[in-house]
């Protein structure tokens, strides 16, 4: 595990994070946190939804469509 890690940011965002830090109040990395929170949440619940979806074309074939081409 790191405890620290090199980042390098936009000037966009380093104006974004200088901003938003004095209007909310909060130190810079309690708005890293909470965003690498918000964004990893979004990102897992995209896997989940993309895993379910996959596995529902993996199982939604009807009768015909799951044995067309076998022959017993």
């Amino acid at each position: 595990m790191h405890d620290t890690i090199n980042l390098q940011l936009s000037s966009d965002n380093i104006e974004n994070l200088e901003t938003f830090s004095e209007i909310l109040k909060k130190d810079y990395n309690k708005i890293f946190n909470e965003a690498l929170m918000q964004y990893f949440e979004n990102e897992q619940k995209k896997l989940l939804e993309k895993n379910i979806a996959d596995e529902n074309m993996m199982t939604n074939l009807d009768f015909d469509e799951f044995w067309d081409g076998v022959e017993l």
